[in-house]
């Protein structure tokens, strides 16, 4: 579809409809609506009705008499006669007291007519018309009436409001792309050695960890204008219409250089192209070939930066990540330890806190959280602080928050009968004990058998005393054991099984599968791939690239290494039987216990 070049050709579209629609209201409603019920009477009948006193009004016109008269009912209706030389009827008028009056014939003016039944309405139509226009204009971002007009948001320097100060826990990605930065504040010195700037580069990176934010540091850093568009907002209806938003959306970096350009979710336009669509001739497509053109055609001397953000790098077009378009990739990772606590740091600024808060403490209970999650506990903490009536908040709040982002809020008010809370209480014992007996596993921090609103009826938390960045296989083997251990306590105590270990065995079996496909931690397979993962930073789409042979082997080794574990838990219960009812009964009566108290209760 050509863009077209006079915006303003449709709007003699909406005068056209104005003008057929005034055309019919004139012929068909209009009429309508004045017409009303008129009854033709003979003069006899009207000098009657005077005489029994049931004409009200009348109106002595050129050729007719207009009179208002009841009928049987008493209902008022208009009624016409035809105009007789009748020189008594003014005084039977007067005598029956009846209200009347002669109109003067008037002829009405030809250009009146014409104002009130063409112009006006047109007027009106028109200015309806415009209304909606503009409605349209808004809704789409820019002018309704052209095509191909990009919809990106422009920043100026004072309107993006954020620098690398607000950006925690990213210290290689900034440190990445303040090269860039240095690049747009001086970019006579890259000239004179000759260096050539990237022209783009790529975040990615898992959704939440601070994509967007780095790219609007980035244009805050530099102080230069920056411009914001989804990869979604080039893909319309219309095909070309992506492609010409493309085209907009570097002419108008071009005019603003120096300048940065983000293009966030770019994996909506940058996929990789097959033949799934018709010749290759699909609208994605357009749009992805018109973006490599561009990012080929422009120059990258004059400041003008691409930086795009994806969480799905792998799925992107080989086309679109080679040198000379995104030159560089900048993971934007989950933050580490220290990262998690710069990060809660940052947002913990804008909060009143108790002067005894310990964020380390909350850094290590959220591990695996994202910025996003991080800065939802403390908005999670602030709105607990406020429920409770207090005006700062406290270390208490803040792990509740994490609880509340990890489990759920707490469900108070949920029955749960008292068997079922004495089997959920040694269930959770069971983990609790299996993994303070074994060497390598991290402490118990909390227990609770409050439900939660995820589903869970209790959980057991632990929290490592620092940041793991490897595995062992005995940590692995471990972690299925101390899994294992809430099923292992129902079969010592009750001897049956119940539906709570639901999620202990989905985490067991997906360490154990991990352990011998992934890890190389089996005795069977030693160091051979077995399983490839998509989507790392989507959840992680694993599947296999083994013979149906071997899927069965892998599948009979998972199993060995699970029951093994299992054994092991029952073990370390039987051998503490003891605590383990001493401990049930201490967390059924208090619901909740910290840690310490547990330790405290298992070490005496």
């Amino acid at each position: 579809m050509k863009e077209q070049k006079n915006p303003k050709m449709p709007i003699i579209y909406y005068y056209i409809a104005a003008l057929i629609v005034v055309l019919l209201l004139n012929a068909f409603v209009f009429p309508l609506l004045l017409k009303q019920e008129i009854t033709q009477v003979d003069y006899g009948t009207f000098l009657t009705q005077i005489e029994n006193g049931k004409v009200k009004v009348v109106e002595i016109e050129e050729n007719q008499i207009a009179f208002v008269a009841k009928d049987k009912d008493g209902k008022e209706n208009i009624y016409v006669t035809g105009r007789m030389d009748d020189p008594g009827l003014v005084d039977r008028l007067h005598n029956a007291k009846v209200q009347f009056s002669k109109v003067i014939p008037k002829e009405n003016s030809p250009l009146l007519n014409l104002i009130l039944t063409w112009i006006v309405p047109i007027i009106i139509f028109m200015g309806i018309g415009q209304i909606f226009a503009n409605s349209m204009q808004k809704r789409m971002g820019g002018n309704a009436m052209t095509f191909g007009k990009s919809n990106a948001k422009i920043y100026v320097e004072a309107q993006t409001g954020k620098t690398f100060a607000d950006v925690a826990g990213q210290d290689e990605a900034k440190e990445a792309l303040t090269e860039i930065v240095d690049f747009l504040h001086n970019p006579s010195k890259y000239k004179e050695i000759g260096a050539i700037m990237p022209k783009g580069a790529l975040l990615v990176g898992p959704p939440g960890t601070g994509k967007t934010l780095l790219a609007k540091a980035v244009a805050g850093e530099a102080k230069v204008p920056f411009f914001s568009i989804s990869g979604s907002e080039f893909v319309e209806m219309f095909v070309g219409m992506g492609a010409a938003r493309v085209r907009d959306l570097f002419k108008q970096a071009q005019q603003k250089a120096p300048c940065i350009v983000f293009i966030d979710e770019i994996d909506t336009i940058g996929k990789k192209r097959d033949n799934g669509g018709l010749g290759g001739n699909d609208e994605r497509e357009q749009t992805l070939n018109q973006l490599l053109t561009e990012m080929d055609g422009f120059n990258g001397e004059k400041g003008v930066v691409i930086l795009a953000a994806t969480n799905r790098p792998e799925s992107l077009d080989k086309a679109l990540l080679r040198p000379g378009r995104f030159d560089r990739r900048v993971p934007v990772e989950l933050p580490d330890l220290a990262g998690r606590e710069a990060i809660l740091k940052v947002h913990a600024q804008k909060i009143k806190l108790d002067k005894d808060i310990d964020l380390n403490a909350i850094a290590r209970a959220s591990s695996g959280a994202s910025g996003a999650e991080l800065a939802n506990i403390i908005n999670e903490g602030a709105l607990r602080a406020v429920k409770c009536g207090r005006k700062y908040v406290t270390q208490n709040d803040l792990e509740e928050a994490v609880e509340v982002v990890v489990a759920g809020y707490q469900r108070k008010g949920a029955v749960v009968s008292p068997k079922e809370k004495q089997i959920i209480a040694y269930h959770e014992i069971g983990h609790a004990i299996v993994a303070a007996k074994q060497t390598e596993s991290s402490p118990v921090h909390k227990i609770t058998i409050i439900p939660r609103t995820s589903g869970a009826l209790g959980y057991t938390m632990q929290i490592s005393e620092g940041e793991n960045v490897l595995m062992t296989k005995e940590e692995a083997f471990n972690k299925i054991a101390t899994y294992t251990g809430g099923r292992a306590a129902e079969e010592l105590i009750f001897g049956t099984y119940t539906s709570g270990a639901s999620n202990d065995i989905e985490q067991a079996t997906k360490i154990a599968r991990m352990m011998v496909t992934r890890l190389g931690m089996s005795r069977n397979f030693d160091m051979m791939a077995l399983e490839t993962v998509s989507n790392q930073y989507l959840g992680g789409d694993s599947s296999l690239i083994c013979s149906q042979e071997t899927a069965s082997k892998i599948d009979e080794e998972v199993l060995d290494i699970i029951k093994k574990a299992h054994e092991k838990a029952i073990n370390i219960l039987k051998d503490n039987m003891d605590k383990l009812h001493e401990l049930s009964r201490y967390l059924i009566e208090r619901e909740t216990i910290t840690g310490d108290e547990f330790m405290s209760v298992l070490s005496r």
